[in-house]
């Protein structure tokens, strides 16, 4: 875990890497694409919500630090135990080994596996899943981070972005011995004194937005590919969980551009194998821009790999030229 973090008045400055990292993400937008993840984790293997979305917050820096863009690691997880990809940075010593993975989610997955499985934070499943506190407290004890205020980080960035609500308004009763599905009706339960203070209507959004996923309207395009536009906050993982695919399929259907975790609105995204080819004969495409091959698979919903072959591309990364003819078939 990256033991050089600082909070800085309202937002968090991470210097883990010999500089500063300029930030891309804000938290809001990073809280926005990963709270559906983090909820359906706390459902599956009892960590709160909040303590998920702040050590992600923290450990990757909004999702801007070199860690989170280069290797994928939201977490700061390092390489004991690990068989997967490798990338070197400095932390408390030189050169030391993070895990690499291939895309966030995956980050996502191993985070709450890496809790569950190692023995030493089997104590924090003793708390309750809203218990925040205890969880923060519990991971430094614990020797998750070796910075002196890691608790503190933690509490602080979950009270002010009031995190805490989406353990409030899912989180599983008894303890995690009753799972509560997303569109359950809430049980009247006694709450603790963070979760009773005047919580705004901006706040309360926040929460609605995780809890009543909104699906999207299926498409076809003039191939007949079945395709949905991407809303702001949407990544794959999500879209997935909505059609019930596997992301492996994801990836395929849509040609996955590496590191492309999060979607930007408007964007096409399969839920189904594009076309070897067009179904119009002598079909074509005419650049009126500068536009890279991916998007013109994306737009016409022709395989990626089909269209280099067609056009005698030895590349997958070509920039096409405005004015230039694209073959289809």
């Amino acid at each position: 875990m990256m033991k050089s973090l600082a909070i800085v008045g309202f937002g968090i400055s991470f210097f883990s890497f010999g500089g500063e990292t300029p930030a891309k993400m804000s938290q809001t937008d990073y809280v926005s694409m990963w709270s559906n993840v983090a909820v359906e984790h706390m459902l599956t293997y009892r960590i709160p919500a909040s303590i998920t979305l702040a050590q992600g917050l923290l450990e990757s820096g909004n999702g801007n630090s070199p860690l989170a863009t280069e290797a994928n690691n939201h977490f700061g997880i390092k390489c004991s135990d690990w068989t997967g990809e490798k990338i070197y940075f400095d932390d408390d010593a030189k050169g030391e080994c993070f895990r690499k993975y291939p895309t966030a989610t995956e980050s996502y997955n191993d985070h709450s596996l890496f809790l569950t499985k190692k023995p030493r934070y089997a104590a924090l499943f003793q708390f309750p899943v809203d218990d925040y506190k205890s969880w923060a407290k519990g991971l430094k004890k614990a020797g998750y981070a070796t910075h002196p205020e890691y608790a503190e980080k933690l509490i602080d960035l979950i009270e002010r972005l009031k995190l805490y609500e989406y353990d409030d308004k899912t989180a599983p009763q008894n303890n995690g011995t009753e799972l509560l599905a997303n569109n359950a009706k809430e049980t009247p339960k006694t709450k603790t004194k963070e979760t009773n203070v005047n919580k705004s209507a901006s706040s309360m959004k926040i929460d609605e937005s995780c809890l009543k996923y909104q699906n999207h309207i299926l498409k076809e395009n003039k191939n007949d590919v079945k395709f949905i536009i991407a809303r702001k906050g949407d990544t794959y993982y999500k879209i997935a969980k909505e059609y019930e695919l596997a992301m492996w399929q994801m990836y395929k259907y849509n040609d996955f551009v590496d590191k492309k975790d999060l979607l930007e609105p408007g964007d096409i995204v399969y839920i189904e194998p594009k076309r070897n080819r067009a179904r119009s004969k002598g079909a074509t495409f005419v650049a009126t821009k500068d536009i890279t091959l991916i998007e013109i698979s994306q737009a016409e919903g022709i395989k990626l790999k089909k269209l280099v072959k067609m056009n005698g591309y030895t590349s997958e990364k070509v920039t096409v030229q405005k004015g230039q003819k694209i073959l289809l078939r």
